[in-house]
């Protein structure tokens, strides 16, 4: 474990351009590219990526709203990107997202459930935070790379969260979901608190 924890660190310190930009860089400027870009930013970006998985494990014990609940942080982060892109600035973005994997982490590993509504605003407010920090791959983009980006950032936000949420009801009731649960919770605690310590060292 602190083998793996140190070779993220030096990973993160060393290309951080690289987990938010699956197009090396620069800005789409076709469709295609929109899209690509769109796909692979939830994957890359490690941050991301822990969240929306967290957050699909939390959702998959609510019974129907288990795949309906994942759409409040979809519909945040659209928000989110859409005041990127409008110019709003929300200060402290990469730390405020770190903390919000750090909660996702304790609330994996807390043995009482937060509400559905309460749950469902979280979502939403992270969200909008993780879609404003993704947008700025996008910022300046034509229209068409722009559409497409945000697509396919919705589309994959929410495979993922809806493909942890399934994959988890395959284990539920057994030995291991209780294991699952702590494992994922420290991981995306301690993630987040790296991600955290990482943005205050600047």
């Amino acid at each position: 474990m602190l083998r793996l924890t140190a070779a993220v660190a030096a990973l993160l310190v060393s290309t951080p351009a690289l987990a938010h930009h699956p197009m090396g860089g620069t800005t789409p400027s076709t469709l295609m590219e929109g899209l690509l870009s769109g796909f692979g930013h939830p994957i890359l970006g490690l941050d991301h990526f822990v969240f929306i998985i967290a957050a699909g494990l939390l959702a998959a014990p609510r019974a129907r709203l288990g795949l309906i609940l994942p759409l409040a942080f979809v519909v945040g982060s659209f928000i989110g990107s859409l005041l990127h892109l409008a110019g709003v600035d929300l200060p402290g973005g990469e730390m405020l997202i770190a903390g919000s994997v750090i909660v996702m982490g304790f609330l994996l590993l807390s043995p009482r459930a937060i509400g559905d509504g309460s749950f469902a605003a979280l979502l939403a407010l992270a969200g909008l935070l993780h879609g404003h920090a993704l947008a700025e791959a996008i910022f300046g983009a034509e229209n068409t790379p722009l559409v497409a980006y945000l697509a396919g950032l919705a589309v994959t936000q929410y495979l993922i969260a809806a493909g942890a949420a399934l994959a988890w009801r395959r284990f539920a009731g057994t030995a291991l979901q209780p294991r699952i649960a702590r494992a994922a919770g420290f991981g995306a605690a301690g993630l987040g608190v790296l991600f955290l310590v990482l943005n205050l060292a600047g």
